[in-house]
C-alpha cells in the first residue's frame, strides 16, 4: 500500500507547477518568474527530484513516428486481481497511463504499441490468455490535442506561464528525424532535465549539436517534454476520465476547448461508442462537479458523457508511480 504523502507547502507546490509547465527551464528563469532567488530554487527543488516527488521524463508524439500504435484500453478484471494486472501493465515499456478506475474493477491503460504485430499480440493472445480480465474496450488515439500538454495545476498566473515557456511558432516545423535523435530521446525519456554534456555524451555528438537537436524536436512536437508529480501533494484530489460522444461536425472545436482548460491534463480524439477522451484534475468532488455543470455543460456539441473517477494512478507519463507496485 502505498504511504500517505504529505502536501507540498506553497513555495514547493509552485515550484513543481513551474516545473510541470516547462521540464528544463533553467533554476535562474524558475526562481525569476516567481520571484524567489536561484539558490532558494536549488534548495527547495533538488530535494524534490531526488526522491521521486518531482521525475523528469519526454514521451514521443505518435504523429510522428508511423509504426507507434497509440492504443487506450478499458479492461475490466477480477477485483481481486486488479492490482497485479494493472501492476503487469506498468511494467510493461510500451504503457505510458495506468490507472484504475470506478469501483475498483477496472483499468484504463493507454499504450504506445510498436505496430500491428504488437497490437495483435497484446488484444488477440496476452489479454485473451490472462484469466483474471475479464472483459475488454480499444480505443485508437486519433488526435492527442497537444494544448493540454501546457498543463501547471492552476497554480501560476499566466503571466508566470508565458515568462516560463519559449515562444513556439504556431505553425511548429518537423524536422528529419536523424539517427542521433533516437538516442537523445532514450536518454531524456529516462531523464528530462539530463545536462546537454550528458545528453551529448549518451548520443555521441557535441553538447551544441544535442541543445539544437532537443530544442528542433521538442519545438515540431515530435518530442514532448514532462515533468510527473503526485497530484495530491499539489492539493488535487479528484481525477477522472471522461468519455464524451461529440457530434462529428463539432469534434475539433470541442477537443480544442476542453484541452486549454486549466482543469483538463489530457486530450485525445478517439475511436470506439465516445470520440472524446478528456481527463480531468480537480481539487475535490465539488470542483469536479462544477467543471461537468458549467465547462461541459456549456459545450453545445455534445449529446453523452460518462464519467470514471481515478481511484489511483499506477503509472503516467510512462514512470511507474512509486509505492504503486
Amino acid at each position: 500500500m502505498e504511504k500517505a504523502r504529505h502536501q507540498l507547502n506553497e513555495t514547493d507546490s509552485r515550484i513543481a507547477a513551474a516545473m510541470l509547465a516547462a521540464p528544463r527551464a533553467s533554476w535562474r528563469t524558475v526562481g525569476r518568474v516567481l520571484g524567489i532567488s536561484e539558490r532558494t530554487v536549488v534548495r527547495r527543488a533538488a530535494p524534490l527530484f531526488h526522491d521521486g516527488t518531482l521525475r523528469a521524463t519526454a514521451v514521443r508524439n505518435p504523429v510522428h513516428f508511423p509504426e507507434l500504435i497509440p492504443l487506450a484500453l478499458r479492461i475490466r478484471c477480477k477485483p481481486n486481481r486488479i492490482s497485479a494486472i494493472a501492476a503487469t501493465l506498468a511494467r510493461r515499456p510500451d504503457t505510458i497511463w495506468v490507472d484504475v478506475l470506478g469501483g475498483g474493477d477496472e483499468i484504463c491503460t493507454i499504450l504506445f504499441l510498436d505496430g500491428p504485430d504488437a497490437r495483435n499480440n497484446l488484444l488477440l493472445r496476452d489479454l485473451p490468455a490472462t484469466p483474471a480480465v475479464q472483459s475488454w474496450t480499444s480505443h485508437v488515439l486519433l488526435r492527442v490535442f497537444p494544448a493540454a500538454f501546457d498543463w501547471s495545476g492552476g497554480l501560476l498566473t499566466q503571466t508566470e506561464l508565458t515568462s516560463l515557456r519559449p515562444d513556439m511558432p504556431a505553425a511548429p516545423t518537423r524536422p528529419v528525424l536523424q539517427p542521433l535523435d533516437h538516442q537523445l530521446i532514450t536518454a531524456l525519456t529516462e531523464d528530462g532535465r539530463a545536462s546537454y554534456t550528458d545528453l551529448a555524451r549518451r548520443a555521441n555528438t557535441t553538447a551544441l549539436t544535442a541543445r539544437r537537436r532537443v530544442e528542433a524536436l521538442v519545438g515540431g512536437q515530435v518530442l514532448r517534454l514532462a515533468t510527473e508529480v503526485d497530484l495530491a501533494r499539489l492539493g488535487i484530489r479528484t481525477e477522472a476520465l471522461l468519455w464524451i460522444t461529440v457530434a462529428p461536425g463539432g469534434l475539433e472545436e470541442t477537443g480544442q476547448q476542453l484541452s486549454r482548460h486549466p482543469q483538463v491534463r489530457f486530450t485525445s480524439a478517439t475511436t470506439g461508442h465516445a470520440n472524446l477522451l478528456v481527463a480531468v484534475a480537480a481539487t475535490d468532488l465539488n470542483a469536479l462537479y462544477y467543471f461537468l455543470s458549467d465547462t461541459i455543460g456549456a459545450l453545445e456539441h455534445i449529446t453523452t458523457l460518462e464519467v470514471t473517477p481515478i481511484l489511483t494512478g499506477v503509472k503516467r507519463t510512462g514512470l511507474v508511480r512509486p509505492g504503486s507496485l
